[in-house]
């Protein structure tokens, strides 16, 4: 188990997260936060990085128009970034953070970071996947 693994927990708790799961064999959280939008959001320590996902919609979602408009979004976002999942199925919000210097007020503003681009982004993200449910 990676040895940031307990300090990412308490960092969490602290936050005042729900931890909704946690896998010590993958070192990974699921959490959620209703407050701020965020459900299963994935938090996972990966060797020397902390990799922070919110799977956001199905990348069905439209054509070259919707993923221009995601890329401006992303420079709007203080920290992470809307991008495609490994397998171009799913638009998530993404972040990576250093473990060996991380800190509780970097990883909340990763985690402020995406309550606020759901927040500014809404109704255009929900309009993006009301059109892959069409």
């Amino acid at each position: 188990m990676s040895g940031y693994f307990s300090v990412v927990r308490d960092f969490l708790n602290e936050l005042g997260v729900t931890i909704d799961r946690q896998d010590d064999a993958a070192t990974l959280f699921i959490v959620s936060d209703e407050s701020r939008g965020i459900t299963n959001l994935i938090v996972d320590c990966e060797d020397d990085l902390l990799v922070i996902e919110q799977v956001i919609m199905e990348s069905s979602a439209g054509g070259a128009e919707v993923y221009k408009r995601l890329l401006q979004m992303n420079r709007e976002l203080v920290h992470g970034a809307f991008c495609l999942d490994e397998d171009g199925q799913r638009v998530i919000f993404r972040d990576t953070l250093q473990l060996a210097n991380l800190d509780l007020n970097e990883l909340e503003a990763s985690i402020n970071a995406l309550s606020v681009g759901l927040v500014d982004f809404a109704d255009e993200l929900i309009a993006f996947a009301q059109g892959a449910a069409a």
